[in-house]
């Protein structure tokens, strides 16, 4: 239900209990609600947190605000990994408290858009009660609170507008819950409450008046465990894919048909071991029917993969020409995918080519270092290197990949001139880069760039299954 139908429909329930209570006395039924909604906010608040991040992109540092809430009294705090990411310094605000407290990134996941943080109070903290998700209903009353544009504690009340939405997010895994409880920039991270006063969602991104996303808590809570136990284990498949609308199966001759379709299949990956084709229509997996007959239905699918732990043996029936047919897969454990990233003290920044980067740049190896940055004035600028350059050689060291590049930027760091060879689509390009040793950009060579401290690496993010 849009937001405006609700909030009139809110507005007149509340003037007819004000017209009855001047009357009468105020309606048992509505005055009840009107307590319980009062109660949860007051409840809920001092559990909830503001969150500052300093995140550094390319050359600049930018201020990023979101919200969060505590989990446990001793300082474990859940929030968006939009919030934190990038970030060389993140602070956290309690409520009653004066003192910003430090952060310590425990861990993020970009493909749910989870991060989890620590801070070190001096007495407990009150945590949050937490809930479920799947024993939510659509239309169900819940609460959002969140600290919107820097105003802490605000509560807005709304409805549970629909459950499993797919949103077609690249790297995303995840079956939101909708809500019209207001979400806005600075929410992020904020609980989504029922009112028994239990959290049954972080809320993650708004979409205009009236329609916000939230992540199931049931979701963040297997990500945390993951987290604290050393990072998120995902299974993977090896495949990219798209929806089987009508007109497709048409024309290859499956009407009746339903499943996705195989666009690629990644070398040595389990599904090229298991023989599946670009063409493949797969049916069913690991026993369950596949239907995506839209792009965002492919969500379902993807999470079925990467639900899977590594090892588990999976039937894939499929469709080859239409001709049916089964095959036997081993998933695998989700390989690497969120590139790490280095500085190089020259004015560029270069990460690692993961199976993704590759994919999506369309190189045709996984050797060498991307350059993903160059400084405007900077020597390596003024030496023609651009983004999406692969570096291949630094002097005469090979770079096969982001460990060689910085160990031999850290061997050129005192000379004056060094040379860089590097791909450039079907050429190679040779570049001299002159720096004045007195007087370098940035950090010094090879350096990762400054991230809040953590005690798990990031997990990786979501690949196509």
């Amino acid at each position: 239900m849009p937001r405006r139908p609700v909030l009139a429909l809110g507005l007149f329930l509340l003037a007819l209990a004000g017209t009855r209570a001047a009357r009468a006395g105020a309606d048992p039924a509505l005055d009840a609600l009107q307590q319980r909604i009062i109660h949860v906010a007051e409840q809920v608040k001092p559990c909830v947190v503001h969150v500052e991040a300093i995140a550094k992109i390319d050359d600049r540092r930018t201020p990023v605000t979101g919200s969060g809430f505590i989990v446990s009294p001793d300082g474990l705090i859940l929030t968006n990994h939009h919030v934190v990411d990038r970030a060389e310094k993140v602070t956290v605000s309690v409520p009653g408290r004066k003192p910003r407290y430090p952060a310590r990134i425990v861990g993020m996941d970009k493909q749910t858009d989870l991060a989890v943080l620590r801070i070190e109070p001096e007495t407990p903290l009150p945590a949050a009660k937490l809930g479920h998700a799947d024993s939510l209903q659509v239309g169900q009353w819940v609460l959002a609170v969140g600290n919107p544009y820097g105003l802490d504690g605000t509560v807005s009340f709304g409805i549970v507008s629909a459950k499993g939405r797919n949103l077609e997010v690249d790297d995303l895994l995840n079956d939101f819950i909708q809500t019209d409880a207001m979400i806005d920039v600075g929410s992020s991270g904020g609980p989504l409450v029922d009112l028994d006063g239990a959290v049954v969602g972080i809320n993650s991104r708004g979409q205009g008046r009236g329609i916000g996303f939230t992540i199931p808590i049931d979701t963040a809570v297997e990500v945390m465990r993951q987290i604290n136990e050393g990072g998120v284990e995902r299974g993977w498949l090896g495949i990219t894919m798209q929806a089987l609308d009508r007109d497709l199966a048409g024309y290859f001759g499956v009407p009746d048909a339903s499943g996705v379709v195989v666009n690629s299949v990644a070398a040595r990956s389990p599904a090229a071991q298991a023989g599946l084709l670009p063409g493949d229509i797969v049916t069913a997996f690991d026993g369950q029917p596949v239907e995506a007959e839209k792009e965002q239905d492919l969500g379902a699918f993807q999470r079925r993969v990467a639900r899977l732990a590594p090892g588990h043996h999976v039937r894939i029936d499929l469709l080859r020409e239409g001709r049916s047919r089964h095959v036997e897969a081993v998933i695998a454990e989700q390989p690497k995918v969120e590139p790490a990233e280095a500085e190089s003290g020259v004015g560029f920044h270069v990460q690692e080519i993961t199976e993704s980067v590759a994919r999506d740049q369309r190189l045709g190896s996984r050797r060498g270092a991307l350059v993903s940055f160059v400084e405007r004035g900077s020597p390596a600028n003024e030496a023609g290197l651009l983004p999406g350059d692969v570096i291949e050689r630094i002097e005469k060291a090979e770079i096969p990949d982001l460990a060689a590049f910085r160990h031999s930027m850290a061997t050129v760091e005192s000379k004056p001139v060094f040379l860089i060879t590097a791909r450039r689509g079907p050429e190679t390009k040779f570049l001299l880069v002159k720096q004045d040793t007195a007087q370098r950009v940035g950090p010094p060579a090879g350096a990762e760039p400054p991230r809040a401290s953590q005690s798990a690496p990031p997990p990786p993010e979501a690949p196509a299954p």
